[in-house]
């Protein structure tokens, strides 16, 4: 069955722009003042809020028919556009005080969608369906992990993580993700004598690079692949510049959740 998600995006917008909040509000109110029936807007609306409509109503009663008709337009237009900008707003550093005015239609979409969220709902459909085309595309570069031995419920984890986390464009947190799956796993195939004598040398908090160090020079003892701490290195030197030196691109956690899964594979052998 074939999927078309520009088709999807298209009945989305549709769909919000046809029940965006407050829109019916504002065509409401400019019917009620155009047909003089303004009187009716005091036992739905606040007191406050009554008498600056009303006095702004006295003051031009065509363009407050007009103003608020076009308020209705900017929220059935605006509405996705403003979910997304909404939605960025969450995930970032807003600066106080910054002087930018927020329009009066975002405003009453605010107050309107206090209850049903559907602002944020949109938004986040917006964001999911653009992330569908990349994702199958990146999971196109993968194949399956396979290993002859398991390994913990913490590595599963980690790796399902690490691999959305490459799905979905976030390739800072896959490499750091790709990093802790091998931490975990080596901790679960170490021999128990060498995991005593780590966990005191590295006070029970060795990294991935401590760990692959012990590796190296107890290779034999923990019958690990020789081409495993290679491999391994590899993840770790990409997962490192992920935490220090800064954002990584699409190709650098590609190849680094690649090593991963082939570490995994090499560890896991037996």
């Amino acid at each position: 069955m074939g999927m078309n998600i520009e088709q999807l995006e298209h009945q989305l917008l549709q769909m919000s722009a046809d029940g965006a909040p407050g829109r019916q509000f504002c065509e409401a109110i400019a019917e009620l003042a155009r047909s003089g029936r303004f009187a009716q807007l005091r036992s739905v609306l606040p007191g406050i809020v009554y008498d600056e409509l009303w006095a702004r109503y006295q003051q031009d009663e065509s363009a407050f028919v007009e103003g608020w008709r076009k308020l209705g337009q900017e929220m059935r237009q605006g509405f996705v556009q403003h979910a997304r900008q909404r939605l960025t707003s969450l995930t970032r550093l807003q600066q106080a005080g910054n002087g930018l005015a927020t329009p009066a239609w975002q405003e009453i979409q605010r107050a309107l969608d206090a209850q049903q969220n559907d602002l944020l709902r949109a938004a986040f459909a917006m964001e999911l369906l653009e992330l569908v085309e990349p994702a199958v595309l990146r999971a196109t570069h993968l194949r399956e992990c396979v290993v002859a031995s398991p390994s913990s419920e913490e590595a599963d984890r980690y790796l399902d993580e690490a691999t959305r986390c490459y799905f979905y464009g976030l390739f800072t947190a896959c490499a750091v993700m790709s990093r802790s799956v091998l931490e975990e796993a080596i901790k679960q195939k170490l021999p128990t004598p060498l995991t005593r004598q780590i966990r005191t040398r590295y006070r029970n908090a060795p990294t991935l690079g401590n760990l692959l160090h012990e590796v190296n020079n107890n290779l034999q003892l923990t019958g690990f692949d020789p081409g495993f701490p290679r491999v391994a290195n590899l993840v770790n030197d990409t997962g490192k510049k992920a935490v220090h030196q800064g954002l990584l691109s699409e190709d650098e956690a590609r190849c680094c959740l690649q090593n991963a899964r082939e570490a995994l594979e090499l560890l896991l052998r037996q």
